[in-house]
């Protein structure tokens, strides 16, 4: 199983970073005892927000961002952690998914999850976050996360409320990774178009 971790966390460190590595572990885990084997690919949009301004404008990737597109496409699920600016995803994360070919995220499981200063942002997952990856045709899961900065604090009742659904959305997106059917089509897009070029004996068709 691929997982591939998108944090946008612009601090270093990043509550949205620790978020998401308690996102991942919780996954990791869920899939280890179910039987999977975890390949976790951890993507920080901070590191590549040069890379990803210059897509924007000469309309192609530099080679660390296209291993990270790749990673994407070849994933089987993915986490995605976005600080909240003004109520909503920030810029930064908005420019990697406008990045993102279309088809990329297409039935693809997706855990959403966002850190802000107070509880009172938690909205910016259903009024932005989800409907944006509803828009990628998404598989999101129906747990999306979100920390304030109180919810860091170990003494207090919604560090547990946080702990629990850390623990369902990863074990969400295990169950909807895990249910996934074996992919077989081929990467090779001249491979996948083969079969219409050919005629039934491999000859090359007419017309």
């Amino acid at each position: 199983m691929k997982l591939v971790v998108i944090s946008a966390g612009l601090s270093l460190p990043s509550s949205s970073r620790l978020l998401a590595d308690r996102l991942t572990d919780t996954t990791r885990r869920q899939l280890t005892a179910d039987g999977h084997d975890v390949d976790i690919h951890v993507v920080e949009l901070r590191d590549l927000a040069a890379d990803i301004a210059h897509v924007m404008v000469a309309g192609f990737p530099g080679p660390e961002l296209s291993d990270v597109l790749e990673a994407v496409e070849e994933a089987d699920g993915v986490i995605a952690v976005s600080p909240v600016f003004a109520a909503s995803y920030s810029g930064l994360f908005k420019s990697f998914v406008d990045v993102l070919d279309d088809t990329t995220l297409a039935g693809k499981p997706v855990l959403l999850a966002a850190t802000g200063g107070t509880a009172r942002h938690s909205l910016a997952l259903e009024h932005a976050l989800r409907p944006l990856f509803a828009y990628l045709r998404a598989t999101v899961v129906p747990t999306a996360v979100y920390a304030a900065s109180e919810d860091w604090d170990t003494a207090g009742g919604s560090a547990d409320a946080l702990a629990d659904s850390v623990t369902l959305a990863g074990r969400e997106l295990a169950a909807l990774m895990g249910a996934r059917p074996a992919t077989t089509e081929s990467a090779d897009p001249f491979e996948r178009q083969l079969p219409a070029l050919t005629g039934p004996c491999g000859q090359e068709a007419s017309g």
